[in-house]
């Protein structure tokens, strides 16, 4: 590893740092001014791939200005180049840097599990770890293409969705079984064989074969209906139009693709967008479009392989992915995602037939997915430079955090931070702050104001003290009138932050929507027009920082309502919890117990039952 910061800048510093470099394949960092990482890229050879910085030619503009500002650079050797692709990309994801392609919206996708920790397998949406025994089948674009697969399965199966707990306390069958939607193995409606076979069922279709299944249940009926059993064959008439139903809502039902994800990418005004189709077991399991931050004028290869790259951090790879456009080098990277998957992953770009045809539909969806976000953004910046306007900023702000408390009485005391800023809100960036401060008086709302806007910007101050990321504000909105204003006006004083412009916006006359008025420190309050759009807009934030606040505190309270004295218990979490509450019936039962009563409840031993003995009596 080399790093050196008092040197000459852009292709002077490049150029002296070649001469000492060898052909080894590897990760390198350029560093701006101060340290910060401008740029992160991998090689085959790093003096080759470096020694392109050190012309004085040849580069678009966005490279010739990182080259400008590079002050130093950081190396890292590695044995392959596939291992170069996979540390430059941790790297990216870890740094954010600015010249950079980053994915910015990453979230893990959900599933479809059928669980196999109970005799009668539950069917459920998953997210996160696959931890829980059971089969996974996904992942499926997002919770609303899940719920409505559940919901079809659920038609044609009839399997279970209950908890363990709620299947061992049920006596008689729920509404589920009334309306068919579930075969009640609750209260002993089926048997332990027959259900399983409807689990084999469920899962033979989310792999994409259900013709047999169609062509079984047609069958039975049949069978049914000649045994005069009219009901058993009205019953499974259902079945087959419900499953005949979910095969007709498909958008794509390609019959050459059993699994692979389609990714088509559409650059446009200096923007990116990528569409991802996941194809299942010969179904389309929904699609999600994605915004990846550019640097400036790269590539569409460039873009690419970057997103690619970034996407299948966290996944498997499927057998297949499908591309509108290549990438510089294709055998890497498919030797990459194969490493990950643990397995070949087929890797290109079609050129005619079923294949192309999906990934030109799927290139037709990102091309009108980014001219509308454009157009948004078009919108958005409107209304942002109007509210610049109206309360005499220097600029349109990049940034609005809006603050909101919510309490009942002081108990279960919440703030909120939402953000909106060009490209509308900024939902990764919304905060709720657990009000913990003991001196508040309950109901104090500029106590917990101050402790909200303490917490907020000593940590900015910690973690950005020359203020260069985006994590600062260039406005805050607060929920109130004059007296809220000078509180926070003196909290940011205290804090030193005094150049932040801040608005408080409080009810008018009659508390009437509309008439809104607008106060700033140290100047007279005023209105905006009835139909003034940025009034509109103000209005929008200010409700949703409501929202969420509300949210964040009612989700707290439930949490209070549904909690025990076992929680208190060290040793004792969520299973063993409802385990013992399912054997004594309450908590106050648990604290009455004995310890040869605790031990007789599954998964509490004998050094455990002492511990939760002890506990209740001091």
């Amino acid at each position: 590893m080399t790093q050196q910061n008092d040197r000459p800048t852009g292709q002077a510093v490049i150029a002296d740092y070649v001469r000492r470099l060898d052909a080894s394949p590897g990760v390198y960092r350029m560093l701006g001014e101060k340290g910060e990482v401008l740029y992160v890229g991998k090689a085959r050879s790093l003096k080759a791939r470096v020694s392109n910085y050190a012309r004085g030619h040849g580069h678009t503009a966005r490279i010739a200005r990182m080259i400008r500002e590079t002050h130093s650079m950081m190396f890292l050797t590695t044995r392959t180049e596939t291992e170069a692709l996979l540390l430059e990309q941790n790297l990216i994801k870890q740094l954010k840097p600015r010249y950079n392609v980053l994915l910015r919206d990453d979230k893990s996708f959900p599933n479809i599990l059928v669980a196999k920790s109970h005799a009668f397998p539950q069917i459920k949406k998953h997210r996160g770890a696959k931890s829980e025994p059971g089969n996974y089948y996904g992942p499926f674009a997002g919770a609303g293409a899940v719920n409505r697969t559940l919901n079809q399965l659920q038609r044609v199966f009839l399997l279970r969705n209950c908890t363990d707990a709620v299947f061992e306390s049920r006596t008689r069958p729920c509404l589920l079984y009334q309306i068919k939607r579930c075969s009640a193995p609750c209260v002993g409606r089926i048997s332990e064989a027959d259900y399983g076979a409807l689990v084999d069922d469920a899962e033979q279709f989310l792999r994409g074969r259900s013709t047999r299944i169609q062509a079984d249940l047609a069958a039975e009926m049949a069978a049914a209906a000649e045994a005069m059993e009219y009901e058993r064959a009205a019953a499974l008439r259902d079945r087959i139009k419900a499953l005949t139903a979910v095969q007709s809502v498909q958008a794509i039902n390609p019959r050459g693709i059993a699994e692979a994800d389609l990714v088509a990418l559409h650059l446009e005004g200096g923007q990116a967008c990528v569409q991802v189709f996941f194809i299942r077991g010969n179904q389309s399991w929904g699609n999600r479009d994605f915004y990846p931050r550019l640097g400036g004028a790269e590539s569409p290869d460039e873009v690419m392989q970057a997103f690619l790259m970034q996407f299948y951090d966290n996944k498997v790879p499927p057998r297949m992915v499908l591309l509108s456009h290549g990438v510089e080098d294709m055998d890497l990277m498919r030797d990459a995602l194969s490493d990950k998957a643990g397995r070949k992953v087929v890797l290109g770009v079609p050129q005619r037939g079923e294949k192309a045809e999906m990934v030109e539909n799927a290139l037709r969806n990102a091309r009108e997915s980014l001219a509308r976000r454009m157009s948004e953004s078009a919108a958005q910046m409107k209304l942002l430079e109007g509210l610049a306007e109206a309360f005499d900023l220097p600029a349109a702000p990049r940034r609005i955090e809006v603050y909101d408390n919510s309490h009942i009485m002081g108990s279960n005391a919440v703030g909120g931070m939402v953000v909106a800023g060009p490209e509308g809100w900024i939902k990764g960036q919304y905060r709720k702050f657990n009000i913990k401060g003991t001196e508040i008086t309950p109901g104090d709302d500029f106590g917990m104001m101050k402790e909200v806007l303490t917490r907020r910007f000593s940590r900015l101050l910690k973690e950005d003290p020359d203020r260069e990321s985006e994590a600062w504000p260039d406005l805050l909105l607060i929920d109130g009138g004059a007296g809220q204003v000078s509180a926070v006006h003196e909290i940011m004083a205290d804090l030193g932050v005094e150049d932040i412009p801040m608005i408080g916006v409080a009810k008018g006359q009659d508390r009437d929507h509309g008439k809104e008025e607008f106060h700033r420190f140290g100047q007279r309050p005023f209105a905006l027009r009835m139909n003034d759009p940025v009034l509109y807009f103000v209005q929008r934030m200010r409700d949703e920082a409501h929202r969420w606040a509300i949210g964040t505190h009612r989700a707290k309270r439930a949490k209070a309502v549904s909690a025990t004295p076992l929680d208190e218990v060290p040793g004792v979490g969520a299973s063993r919890k409802r385990a013992l509450l399912a054997h004594f019936g309450s908590a106050k039962a648990v604290s009455r117990a004995a310890v040869a009563d605790l031990t007789a409840v599954e998964g509490i031993s004998a050094g455990l039952a002492q511990k939760i003995y002890d506990h209740f009596r001091g």
